[in-house]
This record gives C-alpha cells, sequence and structure tokens, in this order.
C-alpha cells in the first residue's frame, strides 16, 4: 500500500474529488488521479507538453489540469485565492519540500482553501535512518525524508483543532483532518527544533501517532 492507493480509495469510497498535489516532479501520481479538478505545484516539472499530452490521453482527466511551475510559497501567494474561489480542496498531497518549516507551510496553507471534510495527505513522515532525518543541506546519500516528522509533531503540539496521525507504510504517510486529536502533545517550536534523531528513535510510536495500515480504513470507515 502507498500514497496513490490511499488517494484513489479516499476518492472513491469517500468521494473527494478537488485535488491539489505539492511536489508533482514526473506526474507518478499526478497523472494517475481521476478528478475534474486536479492542480500541480512543483518548482521545476519533469516533464513536457508532449508528455502532458500523452497522459490526457491514457486519461481523459488530465485534459482538465491547472499546472503551477513554482514554488508553492508562490503559488499560495500569487495564484491560490483565485484558484480556489470557485472549487474549494477535497484532497491535497504534500510532496514537496521535505523539511519542517516548508512542509509546515504547505499543510497551513493549504488548509485555507480545504472543506472542513477534507484531507491533507503528507509523504516522508517516518524516516528509518538519521542521514535520511535530516536537513537536505546535511544529506549525503541514499534516502532522505527531511525533517517532515517535526511538522507532524509541530501540528500535534500546536493545533488542537486537527486530528494528526502517521501511516506506518511509503516512508510515513501523515494524514490531516479537521477533526478532534484523540491526543496532543506538549511541544513549542523551539523545542521541536532542537529534537534529535534519537530521541525520535525512543518516542516514534508517541510523537508521530503511529498507525497501522489497517488504521486507514478504519478511521475513514473504509471497505477494504
Amino acid at each position: 500500500m502507498d500514497r496513490l492507493d490511499v488517494i484513489q480509495t479516499l476518492m472513491r469510497q469517500k468521494n473527494l474529488k478537488n485535488y491539489l498535489e505539492i511536489g508533482v516532479e514526473n506526474g507518478h501520481i499526478f497523472f494517475r488521479i481521476k478528478s475534474t479538478f486536479k492542480v500541480a505545484v512543483d518548482p521545476k516539472f519533469i516533464f513536457d507538453a508532449t508528455r502532458r499530452l500523452g497522459k490526457a490521453i491514457i486519461n481523459p482527466y488530465n485534459f482538465n489540469n491547472q499546472y503551477f511551475e513554482k514554488t508553492s510559497d508562490a503559488f499560495f501567494a500569487q495564484d491560490a485565492q483565485r484558484v480556489f474561489t470557485a472549487k474549494k480542496l477535497q484532497l491535497a498531497l504534500v510532496d514537496g519540500m521535505h523539511e519542517y518549516q516548508f512542509a509546515l507551510r504547505d499543510v497551513e496553507n493549504t488548509l485555507k482553501y480545504m472543506q472542513d471534510d477534507g484531507v491533507i495527505i503528507m509523504h516522508d513522515c517516518n524516516p528509518k535512518t538519521a542521514g535520511a532525518a535530516g536537513r537536505f543541506e546535511d544529506w549525503e546519500v541514499g534516502e532522505w525524508n527531511g525533517d517532515v516528522w517535526r511538522t507532524i509533531i509541530h501540528l500535534r503540539s500546536q493545533r488542537p483543532d486537527l486530528t494528526v496521525f502517521v501511516l506506518d507504510f511509503d516512508q510515513g504517510l501523515g494524514i490531516v483532518t479537521r477533526k478532534k486529536p484523540e491526543s496532543i502533545l506538549e511541544f513549542t517550536p523551539d523545542q521541536i527544533q532542537a529534537l534529535t534523531y534519537d530521541e525520535l528513535v525512543q518516542n516514534r510510536e508517541k510523537w508521530l501517532n503511529l498507525k497501522p495500515a489497517a488504521y486507514f480504513y478504519e478511521f475513514f470507515g473504509l471497505i477494504k
């Protein structure tokens, strides 16, 4: 199971449609989504107009795509209000720059344009090594998830209006919804910034509110 399975299941069983993807790159996920309202945001798309056309022929929903080749910060500052005036978001994948403050801004900006029953999915929330869990400037080799895990801890500490948990597959999929949380954390932003990977390892399940794959179906009332 991966993020594409989660997105497609929510669309199929919960009838979620209007879709935003931050961090599209080559469109591996984006082009496969079936929605008449899809918004792609990435500072550099790894595909050209020819591939866009080919993907639209394979999946006609792609004829209506909106593309914004810019940073997510620029998109939200310059375009989001116009784009989401007529249609609010129902589902979003946040998979952009995998660093604490970047991911946090993406989530908080997305929430401004999301329906009350909408869902945000965050990728790379559960790094398995210290090398994968740090800042981009410190990354050397191998998998890089960044410190999106800090964003999860921040939301669980600073946003008591949100339910936030991480599904334990596909590098850790964070799920964010506007529901009363089952539990909260009590870290300040400064404390979160000072946390180490070793501390995450010691408190992984509690801090990330880590859940098995089956919890996805339970939480949303879905059929496997």
